[in-house]
């Protein structure tokens, strides 16, 4: 028997299946983890942009075989469309059993609306060079391509990892400076239209931080990728949470200044559930 988290939501995206950067096994360990009762895949789920029959090997496969698995058991999943998966775009506001495709979503959570996309709509790289864009898809998938390999060589040697295109980022003013300018146009429109949160993707950085202007407030969240970072968003006990595979594992979610008020079975009920089929 396998005890999984019980979560309200959890929010993945840019995991970019059948490219050489996606860490599948991982995000399968995570999804065997969970129990949600949404599943919000939040674009560039599948990388259509640098599809190749020659490379979608079987934890690729997996993870989809999982994500069908959960809707049929279920879950809600709610994929809403990215750059990368813009052809699925074809077919929004399409529902088939719990799965439904859709370019953007709004929820309301416990009293709040959260706003979800993807973000690229945001990138002006996209939307006014798309052929400059998908060139600089290629060179990241080389970079990612050899990173694993400097990474292979670092465990080899019993040394941490080292991400090669963070490097860059934070080296370089310009990506700097587009991650903060990103970050401040999307809240800004959030805060205008009324939205407690915004959730994204797209720019492979994990975030979660309140922002602030002379109109009010919102809470600007990234779930980050499945290429460098893998990570995911978490929604429970009326809190978000930034899930880091590398560091939480298959921690419990806890938020703290709430457990006090709970007695030890209402958490254990809260927070796990036993799986009732085993698997064939």
């Amino acid at each position: 028997m396998k005890i999984k988290r019980k979560l309200e939501i959890a929010v993945i995206s840019d995991v970019h299946l059948g490219t050489y950067g996606c860490h599948a096994k991982h995000l399968l360990t995570y999804l065997n983890s969970i129990e949600p009762k949404k599943l919000i895949l939040n674009g560039d789920i599948i990388d259509i942009w640098q599809f190749s029959k020659r490379y979608f090997p079987k934890p690729h496969l997996k993870v989809i075989k999982k994500i069908m698995n959960m809707a049929a058991n279920g879950v809600e999943v709610i994929y809403i469309t990215g750059n990368h998966d813009e052809m699925l775009r074809k077919f929004s506001n399409t529902t088939i059993g719990n799965i439904s495709i859709v370019d953007k979503a709004v929820l309301e959570l416990d009293g709040k609306r959260a706003w979800f996309f993807h973000g690229d709509v945001f990138d002006i790289s996209i939307q006014n060079a798309k052929w400059l864009a998908k060139l600089g898809g290629y060179g990241y998938d080389l970079l990612i391509l050899i990173n694993r390999f400097v990474n292979w060589c670092l465990e080899k040697r019993g040394k941490e990892r080292y991400s090669l295109s963070k490097k860059i980022k934070n080296g370089v003013k310009g990506a700097v400076k587009y991650i903060n300018d990103y970050e401040t146009v999307i809240s800004d429109l959030a805060i205008e239209n009324g939205y407690d949160y915004v959730v994204c993707g797209h720019i492979h950085q994990p975030k979660m931080v309140y922002k602030e202007n002379k109109q009010g407030k919102t809470m600007y969240l990234n779930s980050g990728d499945w290429v460098e970072n893998f990570t995911a968003l978490e929604y429970q006990f009326k809190r978000w949470k930034v899930y880091n595979f590398s560091k939480d594992k298959l921690a419990p979610f806890i938020v703290e200044d709430e457990i006090v008020d709970m007695e030890i079975k209402d958490l254990i009920a809260a927070i796990t559930i036993v799986e009732q089929h085993a698997k064939k």
